[in-house]
């Protein structure tokens, strides 16, 4: 550790790279998407005269050959073990090591074997005061976000520190912390116990990072961007005369309340991250999804496809009411639905969630492999199917969904030319092209992408949206066996 007093400090901030990036199916595009604002962030924090580098092992190599005096670490639960493994070797190599992440405040007493200090919840609040204590050379042990939680005195985040030409989207943001939800299956209550669960930044200062961001594109990483009705207004209004695209995510009911779906719309959003999760009611109740509760699927999909939005879809396999058929139902219904983009899941009951205490209690779960819990892994047991057969089933689903025919056809579903060039070429291009993506990678010009990603998110518009019978709006619509996800 330094002396007190000492002028500046070398900071290396590093993201292990995931276990499932290594793997056979690994995708290299599906890694080198976002940098790690959340090191950005904190790195931030740091003055002036401190000297600090960021390492996303991802997208370079990971140098152990150094002699940082302090290093941090974020922490998920697929690259635990690695992050374990280099907090040790810095460790014995004489550096000041934190840990911090989802996996860190979920299981604190397994990280804090592998740490001298350990941050609990998000780092906002925990790490400019270990900063204080540290450079007085009397750092605590674990530092806990608890009341008092705020985005309104962040620093800029450090972009300088991120390599931009290694990824695909270099301008993601984040605006909000947490969702105002409480799904059974997510990290979130855990992460954010003990203090606001969701909370906005000013408007002012949101506008003034999107300001410095070059180019037209952006990706909103929240979890919940139509979370807060008057922070999403204020923003997008605020947005309009910017000329930018951007992604984001939102839930089922926010985009079927009100007109905030409008007005992001009218702001530049053109793709959005939908949480549709699962077709069965009872599977909704079970994991508390209840803002998906009698909402009607397809208005949500229908409404956002007059506005001109692509949907990426999520879809969760494996919950308790979900047989055999359960695979090709969903399938079938977001190919009718005419879903852009899919993306599948295994259940995966992370520890801290109300999820795993269920399934610890039931004597459900097979294996504390954290390697595994990746939602490609089938890590308890289902209720209703073999684990060899969900996991069949969930590879399946995403070889049927992006067969060229099933594009095709989903592309179809819209009502102009040019949306539906823009859907067949925006889902292909994820999935189709792999070899390309990988030598836009290795040559480092994933920017070359961009204009061509910001010409297919371009504004295109289709059918007004069909107005849902009260019926509609108060049952989730029943999805017959010979339709599919």
């Amino acid at each position: 550790m330094i002396a007190p007093g000492s002028r500046s400090l070398r900071v290396k901030f590093i993201l292990p790279a995931l276990k499932e990036a290594t793997d056979p199916h690994w995708r290299p595009i599906k890694y080198s998407l976002f940098p790690p604002l959340g090191l950005a962030t904190l790195a931030a924090y740091l003055s002036p005269d401190d000297h600090a580098v960021i390492v996303d092992e991802h997208v370079e190599p990971l140098r152990l050959d150094d002699a940082p005096e302090l290093v941090v670490i974020q922490v998920y639960i697929t690259n635990a073990y690695r992050a374990y493994k280099i907090a040790d070797h810095y460790r014995n190599q004489g550096a000041f090591v934190c840990l911090g992440g989802l996996h860190v405040t979920s299981l604190p007493e397994e990280a804090a074997a592998h740490a001298n200090v350990i941050f609990l919840g998000p780092g906002e609040q925990t790490f400019p005061s270990f900063l204080k204590d540290f450079r007085a050379g009397r750092p605590e042990r674990v530092y806990t976000s608890m009341s008092g939680r705020t985005l309104e005195r962040v620093p800029p985040i450090r972009r300088d520190l991120i390599r931009c030409g290694s990824y695909l989207v270099p301008n993601s943001i984040v605006v909000t912390r947490g969702c105002p939800q409480h799904c059974d299956f997510c990290y979130k209550d855990a992460f954010f116990q003990g203090g606001r669960g969701f909370y906005t930044q000013r408007v002012d200062d949101a506008l003034a990072e999107i300001e410095r961001l070059p180019g037209r594109h952006l990706y909103f990483l929240d979890d919940h961007l139509l979370g807060d009705r008057r922070f999403g207004e204020a923003l997008f209004e605020g947005m309009k005369s910017m000329s930018r695209v951007f992604q984001g995510a939102a839930t089922v009911d926010s985009i079927l309340r009100g007109d905030l779906i409008e007005r992001a719309a009218e702001a530049g959003l053109r793709s959005i991250f939908v949480g549709f999760e699962t077709l069965t009611p009872d599977n909704l109740r079970r994991s508390n999804k209840r803002q998906n509760l009698g909402r009607d699927y397809k208005a949500v999909a229908d409404r956002l496809h007059s506005l001109g939005i692509m949907i990426n879809g999520s879809f969760v396999f494996g919950m308790d009411d979900d047989g055999e058929d359960v695979f090709r139902r969903t399938v079938d219904w977001a190919i009718e639905q005419g879903i852009t983009t899919a993306t599948f899941h295994i259940q995966t009951p992370y520890p801290g969630t109300k999820l795993h205490a269920r399934m610890v209690q039931e004597g459900r779960m097979l294996t504390r492999d954290w390697n595994l819990y990746d939602t490609r892994h089938v890590v308890y047991q289902p209720t209703k199917l073999r684990p060899e057969t969900l996991k069949c089933g969930y590879d399946w689903a995403y070889q049927e969904f992006y067969r060229w025919g099933r594009i095709a056809r989903a592309s179809l579903h819209h009502g102009t030319l040019k949306h539906q060039a823009k859907h067949f070429f925006y889902a292909s291009g994820w999935k189709k092209f792999e070899s390309v993506w990988d030598f836009l990678i290795r040559a480092r010009q994933l920017t070359r992408v961009t204009p061509l990603l910001e010409g297919v998110l371009s504004r295109v518009t289709g059918r007004k949206p069909q107005q849902a019978r009260q019926t509609d709006v108060q049952v989730l619509p029943v999805i017959q066996p010979e339709t599919t996800i």
